[in-house]
């Protein structure tokens, strides 16, 4: 099976599902267009298509020709949704909806998922096993991946293998690591309570602004402190909000902000320091603070390194072992890891770093360098055949998370 001929078949459609997706993107919740259109590709490709009941996004199921009904089921997952954003990148297939732009490169993963599904259904008759194509909505706001489980896209299902365009590698390359690969994500709410007073008379009042900005300063010890030194996490305030007048000593401050970590029992470590550094910080400036510490989601971990060694041969052996490049773990989020908390599997990256493509991802002048589109169905058609006919032992695993915990599902 010559995964790299068959993609480079199929690079011209690929590129075309690519810039309709970027043409028509569509919010989270709302991606009715961008499911149709996805269901009718498959369609047209001879698969058995399912909708999602009461929501968007749909998947297809093709059954290898070497299947038994013993046979693995791997899933392969695309997110669909797009960014309230307003494009600029001045494309030809810019965004025609107002508003609304795949800046963070979902139009390039549904490209990539149908040229794999294309691929592998040329060689349907090889494969040894069955694979699941998933188109998932609601990524953005991660609760698309819930939603699916909850309809039962893993049941009786072996592994799970999804990716994410990134500028974290150049383009053509790709990254597949075990281990931590992105961050938990808890939101913090806070409030400062002081009283207020002219402000030519401090010390009749409790400033509540002075008490915020102690609390922002001693949050920054947190991290440096308490939590090992070879563990990334963050803790920021992003917004801050307090005060009627200039010359009034504000009686109330609200804060929120964003804590990331890549290993639990940093994130329960962390809930309970920022708690005790803000209640106190208020304290001793004779402020009352009320914090509410509201976990989002936990850290993606490929904790299967026999699915990521797959991973990483099907990377040598399409794109040459050059191509492989090892990279830090990221501080972002993303809903994937309810699929890998539950079944085998891994979370990688399709590099599009290059000499005209450098924009981040949910940059409003975000574009993606099309070369590597073709390349990275490659590589997923790729991990699906090989792990199909490995010798990896089939498993159902219980839920990792009990109820109650951190992380729990939301």
């Amino acid at each position: 099976m010559d995964f790299k001929e068959l993609a480079k078949q199929y690079e011209p459609y690929i590129i075309e599902q690519r810039r309709w997706f970027h043409r028509f993107p569509e919010l989270t919740w709302e991606e009715y267009g961008t499911t149709d259109h996805i269901a009718a590709e498959l369609e047209a490709m001879g698969l058995e298509v399912h909708r999602f009941e009461g929501i968007t996004g749909c998947y297809a199921v093709l059954k290898g020709g070497k299947a038994a009904d013993d046979s693995k089921v791997i899933v392969l997952r695309s997110d669909i949704d797009a960014l309230p954003v307003l494009e600029k990148t001045g494309l030809p297939f810019a965004s025609e909806n107002e508003g609304v732009m795949h800046a963070c490169g979902h139009d390039t993963h549904m490209s990539m998922l149908l040229g794999a599904a294309k691929i592998l259904t040329a060689m349907k008759e090889e494969l040894q096993g069955t694979v699941r194509f998933l188109f998932q909505p609601a990524e953005e706001v991660a609760k698309g991946a819930i939603a699916v489980i909850k309809q039962g896209i893993l049941d009786g299902a072996d592994a799970v293998y999804g990716h994410h365009i990134s500028d974290m590698c150049d383009a053509g390359c790709m990254n597949i690591q075990a281990g931590p690969r992105m961050a938990s994500s808890a939101r913090l709410e806070i409030e400062i309570e002081g009283v207020s007073c002219h402000g030519s008379t401090p010390s009749a009042g409790v400033d509540a602004i002075v008490a915020a900005a102690a609390v922002i300063m001693n949050l920054q010890t947190i991290v440096s402190r308490n939590i090992n030194p070879v563990h990334p996490a963050t803790v920021t305030i992003g917004t801050i909000e307090g005060g009627q007048r200039f010359n009034i000593i504000a009686n109330k401050v609200t804060m929120t902000g964003t804590v990331r970590a890549h290993y639990e029992e940093d994130s329960y470590l962390l809930e309970e320091r920022i708690k005790g550094v803000i209640k106190s910080t208020a304290e001793a400036l004779g402020a009352k603070a009320k914090v509410d510490f509201i976990p989002q989601i936990g850290a993606v971990v490929n904790r299967s390194e026999e699915f990521v060694n797959i991973g990483r041969q099907a990377v040598r052996d399409v794109l040459g072992a050059e191509h492989l490049q090892d990279r830090e773990k990221l501080m972002i989020s993303e809903d994937f890891v309810y699929y890998l908390d539950r079944i085998p599997g891994a979370f990688g990256f399709v590099g599009s770093l290059d000499e005209t493509h450098r924009e981040t991802n949910h940059n409003d002048r975000y574009d993606s360098d099309e070369s590597v589109l073709a390349k990275g169905a490659a590589v997923t058609a790729k991990i699906a055949a090989d792990f199909l006919a490995s010798d990896m032992k089939k498993l159902d695993p219980p839920y990792r998370y009990a109820e109650g915990e951190i992380f729990k599902d939301r």
